[in-house]
């Protein structure tokens, strides 16, 4: 009955420039997004 796992891949949706930019007075521009979005991509 239970499903054999086939692909021990982890898919992580990392939400953190989504999460920050809703915080209330909190905003970034594009080039700050891009900046953090490269540093989190070297964190791997």
């Amino acid at each position: 009955m239970q499903q054999e796992i086939q692909n021990n891949k982890l898919i992580i949706f990392d939400t953190t420039l989504r999460d920050g930019e809703q915080s209330p007075g909190a905003s970034m521009t594009q080039e700050e997004k891009l900046r953090i979005a490269r540093q989190l991509e070297k964190l791997g």
